[in-house]
């Protein structure tokens, strides 16, 4: 009976896997075009006379309220200098990540056929790891000053559960998930469930967009709070069952489960070694559960409320 049920599982995964090589095959045919515009260089590079030029270029750059003579004193700013000089160093090319975006935006408009791809800018944003991404009508930003490596002396004072993703690497996690908020909105629902299921649908949507980027890089964590995560799977969804709080509303869970942070709070010994955002790890799971036994598109699941997909998941924690 045994070798009965690990050969159907063979099977299974066997078919699974030839089914999403053949998808890949046809995204692989996906025409795209989009144009990447070094606004970091030329900014960098440009003399103050060429600020007009510029201006008049790319006038959505330059809010009107500032005159030129902010941009050429920012040209001749040391920080700013010493800024556009790192970046440089660091990308002196951004064709490698141009075709990891070529690949994501052919995914998306597979998925989502009237996508358009964007024009992408990179520009400098005096380290504003708020907006390392901006996502606006046709236009895609991408602040590489925010991409140097976690270890990088402009990041001398950030927390640490922050600038361990200000690396070259997460800029493709960043970009897929700034596309993947467009498609869902936010939660009307106060209920933690609520949060964690519009987390999880994010993350798959990032499994759909970029199923060649590690797991752990999707979500933001390194490779050693995803093992963790993966290893206490059960004791997490244990202690959300035994303290009822799927449908509890206190948005105090948010912060303590959703968002990114040093750890996550269960208020217990084990805070200190756990990562943040657990109920994001969670719903991922509890998505990919109602994903794998409904074999849903992925409208049906961004149109499907959470309790919905709590209750057909029927998910199981890995023990």
């Amino acid at each position: 009976m045994c070798k009965k049920i690990i050969f159907l599982f063979c099977i299974v995964a066997f078919v699974s896997c030839n089914k999403e090589a053949e998808i890949e095959k046809e995204i692989a045919e996906v025409p795209v075009e989009f144009e990447v515009v070094r606004f970091d260089r030329q900014f960098a590079e440009a003399k103050p006379e060429d600020i007009p030029e510029l201006k008049q270029e790319y006038p959505f750059l330059f809010p009107q309220q500032f005159s030129d003579s902010v941009w050429i004193e920012k040209l001749n700013d040391t920080i700013q200098q010493e800024i556009d000089r790192e970046v440089g160093k660091a990308f002196p090319s951004f064709e490698n990540k141009k075709a990891e975006l070529h690949s994501l935006f052919q995914h998306i408009k597979y998925y989502f056929p009237q996508f358009e791809a964007p024009k992408v800018f990179t520009v400098t944003s005096e380290v504003d790891y708020k907006n390392k991404v901006i996502l606006q009508d046709d236009y895609l930003f991408i602040s590489l000053d925010t991409y140097l490596g976690e270890d990088h002396h402009f990041y001398i004072g950030i927390q640490e559960f922050l600038k361990k993703n200000f690396k070259k690497e997460q800029i493709l996690p960043d970009v897929a998930n700034a596309y993947a908020e467009k498609y869902l909105d936010r939660p009307e629902s106060r209920t933690f469930l609520a949060h964690m299921v519009y987390y999880g649908k994010l993350l798959y949507l990032k499994d759909r967009f970029i199923p060649e980027v590690p797991d752990a890089e999707k979500i933001g964590y390194t490779a050693e709070e995803f093992t963790w995560a993966q290893n206490n799977e059960a004791q997490i969804w244990r202690y959300f069952v035994e303290n009822e709080l799927f449908f509890d509303t206190d948005t105090e869970l948010y912060s303590r489960f959703l968002y990114p942070a040093p750890f996550s709070k269960f208020y217990l010994q084990l805070d200190a070694d756990s990562p943040a955002m657990l109920g994001q790890y969670i719903g991922w799971q509890i998505v990919r559960s109602y994903m794998d036994k409904t074999d849903a598109s992925l409208e049906e699941l961004i149109a499907t409320d959470a309790e919905t997909i709590f209750n057909k998941a029927n998910f199981k924690p890995r023990k």
